[in-house]
């Protein structure tokens, strides 16, 4: 597995050496429930000749403080066994998943529903809302679970609604709202606790495309807003480009590699993944950062762009007569220069990579 680390930042929640294995005896594997073990790819083998299903195979990946961390993969790939396994509503055969330094798999199981209610948010593709219940009973529910008086858990779920931009709907019924409303019900529901992690699995792929690419937009603005940390699950590859900081990619149970989205698209460690990302639109992926080169003399700081800006965007700031672009930090520092040279060397570098 290759992994390019999100540096500066503190880990959040770890999953170490996490297995899950399916069939009759799956802790015989396992003495002690230690999951790191010297030869991952022989206990794979073992594990399925012996008629078990390994659906996790040793998966380790650090989430850091504020980071959009999406798993994907192919169904089948175990991307929601995974997610499931951190939050325990699947139990891992072994390994470790420590969040806030303390090992999720070892507490207690009163401990646990304590962590689920205080620190731990859950949207799902099936959106899950009490049907009996308002836009405001539904945001106000897990407050309600936690013990919270009637006055408190309603301020706070108004605050979400109008946060997800569903002010004026508190007394509607989900089967009144359209499915793009109903998922904003569940997303303002699952933030409702504060919580300290995020899970997200594949929560959009039930929309249609429009809706779709208006509550990933939906989503960036309240990750802007919040400053979440979040695991996200999803198998739509545009998908992860638009909202991860990094992409962890599954096959077989397996991470294969972790990255960046340029990192997995332009450096694939394996073929697999060399497959998996040919279709993606380089211009969608490469960002400022990847083509900048040191300012120019007399570079003017305006108009500038940003290092995160992806080329697709940068493009039509190329108008005519204009060559170089200053690129600049927060508070207008000149810390560089993107060409139109430069951009287009890059693309068609990467074209002859991917070909």
């Amino acid at each position: 597995m290759v992994s390019t680390v999100a540096g500066g930042r503190d880990v959040k929640i770890s999953c170490r050496n996490v297995w899950k294995v399916y069939g009759a005896d799956p802790g015989r594997f396992f003495p002690g429930g230690n999951g790191a073990v010297g030869d991952a790819a022989g206990l794979i083998g073992r594990v399925r000749e012996s008629g078990h299903i390994a659906a996790a195979c040793n998966v380790s990946f650090d989430v850091h403080e504020g980071e959009i961390f999406v798993i994907m993969g192919l169904s089948g790939s175990g991307k929601s066994t995974i997610v499931r396994c951190l939050s325990r509503l699947v139990e891992p055969t072994a390994g470790e998943v420590v969040l806030d330094g303390e090992d999720l798999l070892k507490v207690s199981h009163q401990k646990l529903i304590e962590i689920r209610r205080h620190k731990m948010g859950m949207v799902f593709q099936n959106f899950g809302l009490l049907p009996h219940l308002t836009v405001l009973d539904n945001v106000a529910f897990p407050l309600k679970v936690q013990g919270k008086e009637r006055p408190e858990r309603e301020a706070r779920a108004r605050e979400m609604i109008d946060l997800v931009g569903l002010g004026g709907r508190e007394g509607s019924f989900p089967r009144e709202l359209s499915g793009g409303q109903q998922q904003r019900v569940g997303i303002a529901r699952s933030l409702a606790v504060g919580p300290a992690v995020w899970f997200l699995d594949e929560p959009f792929s039930a929309l249609d495309p429009l809706i779709r690419r208006q509550m990933q937009d939906e989503f960036l603005r309240l990750q802007k807003l919040l400053h979440k940390t979040i695991v996200f699950i999803t198998h739509d590859f545009l998908e992860a480009l638009r909202l991860a900081d990094r992409i962890a990619i599954m096959k077989d149970g397996e991470v294969v590699q972790i990255g960046t989205p340029s990192d997995v698209v332009m450096r694939p460690a394996t073929d697999y993944v060399t497959e998996f990302t040919r279709d993606v639109p380089r211009v969608k992926v490469l960002t400022v950062g990847d083509v900048a080169e040191s300012a120019g003399p007399g570079l003017s700081p305006l108009p500038s762009v940003t290092r995160d800006m992806t080329l697709e965007q940068l493009l039509p700031r190329f108008t005519a007569g204009v060559q170089a672009i200053a690129v600049a930090e927060g508070g207008g520092r000149v810390t560089g220069q993107v060409t139109a040279q430069g951009v287009l060397h890059a693309l068609s570098s990467s074209r002859e990579g991917a070909s």
